[in-house]
C-alpha cells in the first residue's frame, strides 16, 4: 500500500460527520419560486455541499459523468426539489445543466418526475403554464437518499481498497 494514500475510514468518518452535523446556529434560507435569486441560492448551496465533499476526498476536483447523473436522476431531482422547496421541470433541467454539467432532455427528466409523483413521493400543483413539484413524503426521500449514499460510499471504498493491488 502506498504511503501517501488516505485512510478510507477517515474519509467515511469525515463525510459522515459533515452529513450529520447538527449545527443549529447555521440556517439555510432558500427563496421560493423560479426567480433568478432562488436559482442562485440553490446553486450556491450546491457549491457549498460540493466544497464539503471535495474537502473530504483525496482529490481537488470532483466531476460527475452524465451517465452517473442519469443513473441517479431520481435522487438528484429529489435533492433539487427539496433545496428549492418546490420547483418546476424547466428549473430542474437548468439546475442539472449548471450544477452537474448534464444536458438531459425533457424526455428524460419529466418521466422521472411523473414516476415519483405516481409513487406519492412528490406532489404536483398545476399552475397556469407549468407544474410545480414539491416533496410529499420527506421520510421516504431521506431514506432513499441515505441508502443511495451508503451504496455509493461502499462502492467507492471497494474501488479505493482495490487500487493498491494494481
Amino acid at each position: 500500500m502506498r504511503e501517501d494514500t488516505i485512510n478510507t475510514e477517515s474519509v467515511f468518518e469525515e463525510l459522515s460527520r459533515t452529513a450529520t452535523a447538527d449545527d443549529t446556529s447555521e440556517s439555510y434560507e432558500i427563496s421560493l419560486g423560479p426567480d433568478e435569486d432562488a436559482t442562485r441560492n440553490v446553486e450556491r448551496e450546491l457549491e457549498e455541499l460540493m466544497e464539503q465533499v471535495t474537502g473530504s476526498l483525496p482529490t481537488d476536483e470532483v466531476q460527475f459523468d452524465e451517465s452517473i447523473v442519469k443513473e441517479n436522476l431520481e435522487e438528484l431531482l429529489l435533492m433539487l426539489i427539496a433545496l428549492h422547496d418546490g420547483t418546476h421541470g424547466e428549473e430542474l433541467l437548468t439546475d442539472l445543466s449548471h450544477c452537474f454539467d448534464a444536458q438531459l432532455s425533457p424526455g428524460t427528466v419529466y418521466p422521472a418526475l411523473h414516476s415519483l409523483e405516481e409513487d406519492d413521493v412528490l406532489s404536483m400543483h398545476a399552475k397556469v403554464r407549468t407544474k410545480e413539484y414539491s416533496l410529499a413524503d420527506e421520510e421516504y426521500v431521506r431514506a432513499t437518499l441515505e441508502q443511495t449514499m451508503v451504496q455509493h460510499l461502499a462502492f467507492g471504498m471497494l474501488l479505493y481498497g482495490f487500487l493498491p493491488r494494481l
